[in-house]
């Protein structure tokens, strides 16, 4: 036979085989299913998150207010003082001196009042009588009152002297955090000699974060044209994440924001105040500050993953009346955990798909399921009671 007739008898072979098959057999293609959520658009609280930093409320810097030698120091460097609490104390013995001195001054010159005033109360009895001159009396009287004035100036220098005495011990101004000590004992020291350290008070403790001039525009545009609804700079609420991830378990209040804006930076400073009894917030912390109270009406909120970003901006699968997948672009806005508001684009019923975008093309009819979240964990457990069971059978 030859090699022609062969071929041709083979084609006829084939194809009479091929023609018997079931062709209900043949693979079907099916609709990718898709997971989708419906568009509704509702009134959603607004978190605003910014980068802050912890202050405290009063940094008091303690000061010699009077000359002389540092003699010790009586407080525990790093610790927490209570106002009041002695921190220092000066070489005390030359202001003492300098009281006892005044303190005999002013005797003195209440001697010298005392026998001015019976003077005067001998002479006034003879004026009436005309037995001495008026001039006398008012000699004796000029005398009263110049005795009068110096016991006035030396009980005040007996004030003062008492007063620089008291400055020798140096006392806390405020209850809080203690720094080290910057000059060390038996140093000379007066007001000039810089700060001996400083008092940092922790309870309350204020945070400051900025707004930069962009944020606050958009802020405000957004409430004029009715997008973004927001109460009193006092009545939002303020949240503290620290640095490992940790929320403060206290919320705090906005009580402070700057009358202008940093030329420096170009920001507006905004400080919150925060209770912190425990003082477990330490001044210049860097935390992230949350912000909430503000609300969006009639927002459309779309999970992140589900918005996707080409060459014309962005867009997100939806599927339209017949059942098919269609890309419609949207305009976004800000981030709100693991969702995004979408600013236009989608209207109300729109179903915005969110699982099993990777196998869509335009136009492509899909079939939507609802996710179960309990799948993966079904499929782990029948895959393990498989094997245990393969392994008993080898076993046995």
């Amino acid at each position: 036979m030859r090699e022609g007739h062969k071929f041709i008898l083979l084609c006829i072979i084939l194809a009479t085989l091929l023609g018997g098959c079931d062709k209900t057999q043949q693979p079907q293609l099916q609709a990718p299913e898709v997971t989708v959520i419906t568009v509704s658009p509702q009134d959603t609280p607004v978190i605003f998150e910014y980068v802050g930093n912890t202050a405290s409320s009063q940094q008091v810097e303690v000061r010699a207010r009077v000359d002389g030698f540092l003699d010790e120091r009586l407080y525990i460097e790093g610790g927490i003082v209570k106002q009041g609490q002695v921190m220092f104390r000066m070489d005390a013995k030359p202001f003492q001196v300098q009281l006892d001195a005044a303190q005999s001054a002013l005797a003195e010159q209440q001697a010298r009042l005392w026998t001015a005033q019976a003077d005067l109360k001998r002479v006034k009895p003879l004026a009436k009588a005309n037995a001495v001159s008026l001039k006398e009396l008012d000699d004796s009287q000029g005398r009263v009152n110049a005795a009068a004035a110096a016991v006035d100036m030396a009980r005040a220098e007996v004030d003062t002297a008492q007063l620089d005495l008291g400055y020798t011990t140096i006392h806390a101004p405020v209850t809080g955090a203690s720094s080290f000590a910057r000059i060390q004992n038996g140093a000379y020291v007066n007001s000039q000699s810089g700060p001996l350290t400083y008092v940092a008070q922790l309870d309350p403790i204020w945070v400051d974060f900025s707004l930069s001039e962009d944020e606050y525009l958009k802020i405000r545009q957004e409430r004029e044209s009715g997008q973004l609804r927001t109460p009193d700079a006092e009545a939002l609420t303020v949240k503290l994440v620290l640095s490992d991830g940790s929320v403060y378990p206290d919320t705090g209040r906005i009580f402070f924001g700057d009358a202008t804006y940093s030329t420096e930076t170009g920001t507006f400073l905004v400080r919150a105040t925060f209770s912190n009894p425990g003082g477990t917030l330490r001044p210049g912390q860097f935390v992230r500050v949350q912000v909430s109270g503000a609300v969006r009406p009639d927002a459309v909120l779309v999970p992140q993953k589900a918005v996707l970003q080409g060459a014309q901006g962005f867009f997100v699968w939806i599927v339209d009346a017949g059942g098919k997948a269609q890309v419609r672009g949207v305009t976004v806005g800000d981030w709100q955990g693991d969702n995004w508001f979408i600013s236009s684009g989608l209207s109300v019923g729109d179903k915005v798909i969110t699982d099993g975008i990777v196998r869509l093309a335009k136009g492509t009819p899909v079939r939507i399921v609802e996710k179960d979240a309990d799948k993966p964990e079904k499929a782990a457990a029948g895959a393990a009671s498989a094997a245990a069971e393969k392994a008993n059978t080898a076993s046995d």
